[in-house]
């Protein structure tokens, strides 16, 4: 098992003859007068994480592409503004893009948080998914014994397009009665989906023999139960009998866990612990813990227009995160051009050259 906290910040820049003095100013200036930020920066990055008590709170989330990388942003601001705990975050480093990795370590400084980027080798006896999205979907639940280090001792799964509105200290620390899993069952109060709920019929309903069905889009892990149960062992015992079945594991991430919740029992939550508009309705919204843009199989509405409707707090936590990325990425940018001693030498005028530090950037 590979940790990696490390980032590489790659910036490439082109500038023309005009700027060749101001550029130079710049860049000698750096040097002679020095910068005192750094300090100061260290100082309030250490009172934001002094402000936070109490034992860390672990979460876990996965994205790729920027949609989801932008919703990422959003979840991590709306759990530091609603948590009093420190919180470290972990993510799959496997389908994270550069820019990403780029701005999370500034992020954290800004905001007062850990984090760690995670990966795991797939085996090669266990049967590979092809497509990225089912991939993606395996990690969230194949490898939890064996992704994270053995100190931890909980972590919680949070989607990307989650909005938190508790405290994930109330989460963390509820008892889940000797489960190594917990998760929220599907809501079957806005009875306008009732045509959709596929588990309450057919061979889900003679599978799960009156158990519930559960949303993958947030759940918690015991860890030390999980591994001293051998959980993780039987998941992927389970996986691999099913996954070559085309017809089996539709939505792996969760149908994995329910179809195995007889042999890796299954901690039900509370239900206020994850809202879905699609499956809940609004009667139960306003004591919403946390809001999923869950898909709405009737209505296929696009996640951005749905998460406007339906979260108010989400332009100003879109506008927050997306402001800070541009400012990150500017600061880049500039620091790339003051650090680094200009050519005397005219750029050629070379198309082939020009594009290509036009597709770097």
């Amino acid at each position: 098992m590979k940790l990696e906290t490390s980032f590489i910040c790659k910036t490439f820049f082109m500038q023309d003859n005009k700027g060749w003095n101001t550029n130079l100013l710049k860049w000698a200036s750096s040097f002679i007068s020095g910068d005192a930020s750094p300090k100061k920066k260290d100082e309030e990055i250490t009172d934001l994480q002094d402000a936070r008590r109490g034992e860390t709170i672990n979460i876990f989330s996965v994205a790729s592409g920027h949609l989801y990388e932008r919703f990422l942003k959003i979840m991590i601001l709306s759990v530091l503004k609603k948590t009093q705990r420190p919180v470290k975050f972990w993510f799959i480093k496997n389908y994270l893009s550069p820019q990403f990795k780029d701005v999370i370590p500034h992020m954290a400084q800004e905001y007062g948080f850990e984090y760690e980027l995670i990966t795991y080798k797939w085996p090669t006896w266990l049967h590979k998914q092809k497509e990225k999205q089912r991939i993606i979907w395996a990690y969230k639940i194949l490898f939890l014994d064996v992704i994270f280090p053995l100190s931890l001792r909980k972590v919680i799964f949070v989607d990307a397009d989650q909005i938190v509105r508790a405290d994930m200290g109330e989460l963390y620390d509820m008892n889940l009665k000797g489960h190594p899993l917990a998760y929220t069952p599907f809501c079957d109060n806005n009875k306008e989906m009732d045509g959709y709920r596929f588990w309450k019929q057919g061979f889900w309903k003679d599978h799960l023999r009156g158990r519930p069905y559960h949303i993958s889009a947030l759940y918690v892990v015991d860890l030390a139960k999980f591994r001293q149960t051998a959980a993780g062992d039987t998941l992927r015992v389970v996986y691999e009998t099913l996954s070559k079945d085309p017809n089996s594991l539709s939505n792996l991430d969760q149908d994995l866990p329910n179809y195995a919740q007889h042999t890796v029992p299954i901690f039900s939550l509370p239900q206020e612990w994850l809202w879905c508009e699609s499956w809940c309705g609004n009667a139960t919204k306003a004591r919403a813990k946390t809001i999923d843009l869950c898909n709405n199989p009737m209505t296929k509405e696009p996640k951005l227009q749905g998460a406007r409707r339906i979260v108010p707090e989400w332009v100003d936590l879109d506008s927050e995160a997306s402001q800070f990325t541009a400012r990150i990425l500017e600061d880049n940018l500039e620091s790339a051009e003051v650090t680094s001693p200009p050519s005397d030498t005219p750029e050629p005028d070379d198309k082939d050259t020009n594009q290509h530090f036009k597709d770097e950037l």
